[in-house]
């Protein structure tokens, strides 16, 4: 599958940089909401970015390696929060209400039939992959399918208006997969990047340790990126890697979440390096595989909170500093509309 992704056109720096620098402020005082702003703009290549119709896209799928012990909680736990956000009792759901940041589900592969529901997607690929210890998490062809769904997820959100997506998942024993992606796609020893997800004591832990490395023993670490994610990938993961690439092309903004959200970026990226210039980095995970991931791609989120939650949360709580840096240089009087005296640009 073949994802027409065109890096930024850098033509317009120097004509937005000129805006945010008239703004009434010293130099730089703004930080990094300055070159988030310049950001938007490059992305959307113009001088006045707008955020429209920003929303928060949740995958849901469950993982055959969690029915071996992998995380501190049943599988079952993936479909019970899934009518969590469906009623809006999750984390995520009060975070988007409060910023009034549309909020969807997709079921892109959890062990439970839901029927028809208001903000919920079916898209399921299968109820939940594959045992990864054992054999491969998913076939080719299942790994396929979920990346074109996710593809059509993102350009079905750009047809309807949105030029923002925020990432979010929902899987038990999904920081697992995520570990093992990480792993195959930056060499970093796997032990540096498996934590402990949900809240593992240390002997679940060391269990999940000696899990990992007896899935890694039987599938190895594969050369190639796609055939990486369908032997360790989960489907909400590889619906999610299909959507960011999707979103890339449509030149949408991607505010990415933590661990598991970033480890499909790393396949992504991996798979498309000009994602990258499209991507908003929301915040550093708790969780200790995200610091590497991060500092593979060289690049520092908005925010610290030690948040370990998933669901979206990071991305939900980032979304007014982005809407913040549109909006300043936007509605922020420069120098010349102000009448203010632009010595204090050099204070």
């Amino acid at each position: 599958m073949d994802f027409a992704i065109s890096l930024p056109d850098p033509g317009l720096t120097a004509a937005i940089q000129h805006r945010i620098d008239r703004k009434t402020k010293p130099l730089g005082a703004l930080g990094r909401i300055e070159a988030l702003a310049l950001q938007l703009g490059l992305i959307q290549q113009t001088t006045a970015p707008q955020i429209r119709q920003p929303h928060i896209l949740v995958f849901a799928g469950d993982h055959g390696a969690a029915r071996a012990g992998i995380s501190a909680f049943p599988q079952d736990v993936t479909w019970q929060m899934v009518e969590n956000f469906l009623t809006g009792g999750a984390a995520v759901n009060v975070f988007c209400r409060q910023t009034e940041l549309a909020l969807t589900v997709i079921d892109s592969g959890v062990n439970h039939d839901f029927g028809r529901r208001d903000g919920l997607v079916d898209a399921k690929i299968a109820p939940g992959t594959a045992n990864y210890i054992e054999t491969s998490a998913m076939s080719a062809q299942q790994r396929d399918a979920a990346l074109a769904r996710g593809r059509e997820l993102a350009h079905a959100l750009a047809g309807n208006g949105c030029n923002l997506v925020g990432f979010g998942e929902m899987g038990i024993g999904n920081t697992a997969s995520a570990s093992l992606l990480t792993h195959c796609l930056t060499g970093i020893d796997l032990a540096t990047v498996t934590g402990r997800g949900t809240g593992l004591d240390d002997a679940g832990l060391a269990r999940k340790h000696k899990l990992l490395a007896q899935a890694l023993a039987r599938g190895g670490r594969p050369a190639d990126t796609l055939d990486a994610l369908a032997e360790y990938g989960g489907f909400e993961i590889a619906m999610m890697v299909g959507a960011m690439l999707g979103a890339a092309e449509k030149r949408m903004t991607l505010l990415i979440d933590g661990f598991i959200v970033t480890s499909a970026l790393l396949v992504a990226q991996a798979i498309a390096p000009a994602i990258l210039p499209y991507c908003v980095f929301a915040h550093r995970s708790k969780e200790p595989g995200h610091t590497a991931q991060l500092a593979h791609l060289r690049v520092e989120p908005l925010m610290e909170l030690d948040l370990r939650l998933g669901e979206g949360t990071g991305a939900a709580l980032a979304f007014p500093l982005v809407q913040a840096a549109a909006n300043f240089l936007n509605d922020m009087a420069s120098f010349d509309s102000a009448g203010v005296d632009d010595q204090l640009q050099s204070a």
